[in-house]
């Protein structure tokens, strides 16, 4: 759940007169289309505008096999970012947002009976920061789903450490699943210096698993049943890097609600990862789970192992 973009990627930075190339993206819509091929039947609830534009960003959604059943189509403007990409896969964004139809998602829009039966729900903290409806719908579905996953996907453009780090720390009670990055957000919205620690920390506040995602170097994995360090995968290609953290959520939640174990999970998150920066925009490359096993398996087989915690550390996981 969340808000879908319309996305003006350039090669080069921004100017008149530059050649763009126009996507859909967004982080909902990332996760969302790395759950659906990681072999998880997926849907999207996401608002928006009722005219041809709407249709065609459905038409998308529908294109990456995720089902268009939640959709809700409303009056009211798209929100649109650019990004300029340079060849090492940097990122420049502009956002225009304030007010789109898609931050009017509200608490009404969630359906209890479809998110208690879900195998998942995943929400983000950008669909938190976006509006005060949007907040309160996530609060809702962290209520009635079975499973809840959350993405702390801090923006400091978008919402302050205040308010961040009170959407962490409402919801990890009520989680299933929270992925934090390392360094950025686990020290800015959890006061801690180690993805160990921050790992600790969010299991204290009652997560059920923790992934702490720590860039080129790796997991830090925390359950009542393991405690792992995933090495990182390499990318055979690096274009664009938007989408890639929302690729590793959306890998990783599928194959948890199919039946893998949180390591295994969190290894094919890994793979799909380092394979979508090697397309351009947030959905420009998708790999199929075929594709992301492969590259798994290719990597190196010593990629998870098991690390013990200093004394005391997961004394209140018990």
């Amino acid at each position: 759940m969340g808000e879908i973009l319309l996305e003006v990627a350039t090669d080069v930075p921004f100017g008149h007169g530059v050649p763009a190339q126009l996507g859909i993206s967004g982080d909902a819509l990332n996760v969302a289309a790395a759950a659906a091929a990681a072999g998880a039947r997926t849907a999207l609830l996401a608002v928006l505008p009722d005219d041809d534009l709407g249709q065609a960003v459905a038409a998308r959604i529908a294109e990456l096999g995720i089902s268009t059943e939640l959709l809700k189509f409303r009056p009211g403007q798209q929100g649109v970012y650019l990004v300029h990409c340079d060849p090492d896969g940097q990122r420049e964004f502009s956002y225009a947002r304030s007010g789109s139809v898609g931050s009017t998602l509200g608490p009404d829009d969630v359906d209890a009976g479809v998110f208690a039966a879900a195998g998942a729900v995943i929400a983000g903290g950008i669909a938190c920061a976006i509006s005060a409806t949007s907040r309160a719908a996530v609060f809702r579905a962290a209520e009635v789903a079975r499973r809840f996953v959350f993405d702390p996907n801090y923006r400091p453009r978008l919402t302050s450490v205040k308010d961040a780090t009170a959407a962490v720390t409402g919801l990890s009670p009520k989680a299933f699943l929270v992925t934090p990055s390392f360094p950025g957000e686990t020290s800015a919205l959890l006061g801690t210096s180690s993805p160990a620690e921050a790992a600790a920390t969010l299991r204290a506040l009652g997560t059920a698993n923790v992934a702490v995602t720590c860039g080129a170097e790796g997991i830090q994995l925390e359950s009542d049943t393991d405690s792992a360090w995933i090495e990182a995968i390499p990318a055979p290609a690096v274009v664009d890097q938007t989408g890639a953290g929302d690729a590793f959520v959306g890998t990783l939640t599928a194959r948890l609600v199919l039946g893998d174990s949180l390591p295994e999970a969190a290894r094919y998150g890994a793979a799909a990862a380092s394979l979508v920066v090697g397309g351009k925009g947030g959905t420009g490359f998708i790999p199929s789970f075929e594709q992301t096993r492969a590259h798994a398996l290719g990597a190196d087989t010593l990629g998870a192992r098991t690390v013990d915690a200093p004394e005391g550390e997961l004394s209140s996981h018990a």
